[in-house]
């Protein structure tokens, strides 16, 4: 009996040892499996990782996915909720104070005249006596661009782009708000060789437009027109076709008539030339000149305008000259902001187009990284039949003007800029002006 009770104890014993051996080896084999379900899973994540990363930075997929998954190579969302997928969103522009002391020998010029913002050769007052300086400040050329590019399937490029400033309508006084109405300035879409909207005439270089305080510098010789149009542009060559308008100087005078009677758009074509250390342009303007009325003394009657322009930029090392020379009938309305109208009334009611010319060049000295100066000579004469215009019609302006920048930040500009200027109309009277302007523009 004692040794059955030693051999059940002893099974017992051994039992037991062998259940506590079995499950110390489960718990084991439980903690390897354990391990290897955790080092798949961070293999599995370290994959979807390297995937992720290999789509944000546009590396090719496997040919697998690009079977099966088109990756947009812009922002996978539009920015706002109604843009087109693919499209990328541009905003720029600059903030800009003026500050004019201006000096009219031969008369006074009227409060809130546009000629007291920037310079405008058809406002220096002629014939009169002179007044003391007037000073003037403004923010109205501060500019805000908005534009978009929108990449197509077909590997096309759409883009559209609006450009507004200040010198809309005043909204307020200098007494307590100094308020003014936002102007469109480009409005415009273009794809491929096409462009549609409102831009610079293709009649006019802007590229040529030397840097100045001034709103727009050299102005008695400078195409200056921004109007809706639809340019076409094949290599060197573009043309267009764009609004017409037609100012007229009554028969012996008077104020202005802007005919919007034209039937046919004004139609440019311009070609440039490229070279090693700079670039020409010639341009063409042809345009119909056309005035109807009804009633009493109706006049109902057309002609043409013709013009050639030649602009260039010649480099020379980091300094460079700008010139302009434009020559043409009917040509006033674009240049130097209208100084000339494009014909006259003759005693019988038929127009008679003016001609001239005008021209300017400036010379860009760049003194280091953070100074440069420009020179710019500027002038423009007119044909007018005084018979026909009487004696107060423009024949001609001049100025010259100088000026220095500093920026002692990027995007931050600083510079003042001395002009002279002088008027003179077809009676023999004449006008001038001297200006002082300092300007600071934070671009954007």
């Amino acid at each position: 009996m004692i040794k059955l009770r030693k051999v059940v104890i002893v099974s017992a014993i051994a039992a037991t040892g062998m259940a506590g051996s079995l499950a110390a080896r489960a718990a084991e084999a439980e903690a390897d499996e354990q391990q290897h379900r955790l080092e798949a899973r961070i293999e599995e994540l370290e994959r979807q990782l390297r995937e992720l990363s290999e789509k944000m930075s546009g590396a090719s997929a496997s040919s697998a996915t690009k079977a099966t998954v088109d990756l947009p190579s812009v922002q996978t969302r539009p920015i706002t909720p109604n843009a087109v997928a693919g499209t990328r969103f541009l905003y720029s522009g600059f903030v800009k104070l003026d500050a004019l002391w201006s000096d009219y020998r031969d008369g006074e010029i009227a409060d809130g005249s546009i000629g007291r913002d920037f310079y405008l050769p058809s406002t220096i007052p002629v014939g009169g006596v002179g007044e003391g300086v007037d000073f003037d400040s403004h923010i109205k050329q501060s500019r805000f661009i908005f534009g978009t590019d929108t990449d197509l399937a077909n590997g096309g490029l759409l883009s559209s782009r609006l450009e507004v400033d200040l010198y809309g309508s005043a909204l307020g006084d200098e007494r307590a708000t100094n308020t003014y109405g936002v102007q469109v300035r480009h409005a415009y879409m273009q794809y491929g060789r096409w462009l549609v909207g409102q831009t610079w005439s293709n009649f006019m270089d802007a590229t040529t437009l030397p840097e100045t305080a001034d709103f727009i510098g050299p102005t008695d010789g400078t195409v200056f027109v921004r109007q809706p149009m639809v340019r076409y542009t094949l290599g060197n060559w573009s043309l267009s076709a764009e609004n017409p308008e037609t100012t007229i100087t009554p028969f012996r005078g008077g104020t202005r008539i802007a005919s919007d009677d034209n039937s046919i758009p004004d139609f440019t074509a311009a070609y440039t030339w490229k070279f090693g250390n700079g670039v020409l342009r010639a341009a063409a303007l042809v345009r119909q000149l056309k005035y109807e009325t009804t009633g009493a003394g109706a006049v109902n009657d057309a002609t043409q305008g013709a013009a050639l322009s030649l602009a260039g930029k010649i480099n020379f090392g980091r300094h460079d000259l700008r010139f302009s020379i434009t020559g043409g009938e009917g040509l006033g309305r674009y240049v130097g902001v209208n100084f000339a109208n494009d014909a006259v009334l003759t005693a019988s009611g038929e127009l008679e187009a003016i001609s001239g010319w005008a021209a300017f060049a400036a010379w860009r000295q760049v003194w280091n990284d953070r100074v440069r100066s420009t020179l710019m000579l500027s002038a423009s004469d007119y044909d007018n039949d005084m018979s026909l215009t009487g004696g107060s019609a423009n024949r001609s302006s001049w100025s010259w003007a100088i000026n220095t920048f500093y920026s002692p930040l990027a995007k931050l500009d600083l510079g003042v800029e001395l002009r002279v200027a002088a008027r003179e109309i077809e009676s023999g009277a004449s006008g001038s002006m001297r200006r002082v302007q300092a300007v600071a523009r934070y671009s954007f």
